[in-house]
């Protein structure tokens, strides 16, 4: 299942913008005080670090995924999660655009 709206959000106007463009998204604070970031990922071959654990939602496109802890790669389309562990990284291939909501935590 694909979350559609997040609602009664509030979002931050200003990008967060890495990698020279090819990852774009905005931070979304909902009522409760949770923190999201929602964006997209570009066509690129990347690696993200994380600070706090993630759930990264694919909610359109496509991407190919490797954990730090894994040898192997997987796949994520719309509807699909990945979880990344505190302190750790994965590396994420996308051949077109991959939108996203990360939950923290």
């Amino acid at each position: 299942m694909v979350t559609e709206q997040l609602l009664g959000a509030s979002i931050a106007t200003q990008a967060n913008v890495f990698f020279d463009g090819k990852c774009v998204s905005h931070t979304v604070t909902l009522p409760n005080g949770e923190k999201k970031s929602v964006g997209v990922v570009l066509p690129s071959h990347l690696t993200f670090n994380t600070a706090a654990a993630e759930i990264m939602e694919c909610v359109a496109g496509a991407c190919e995924y490797k954990l730090a802890s894994s040898e192997a790669w997987q796949h994520a389309a719309a509807g699909d999660q990945f979880s990344v562990g505190a302190n750790s990284s994965f590396e994420i291939k996308v051949d077109q655009a991959y939108h996203y909501i990360c939950h923290f935590g």
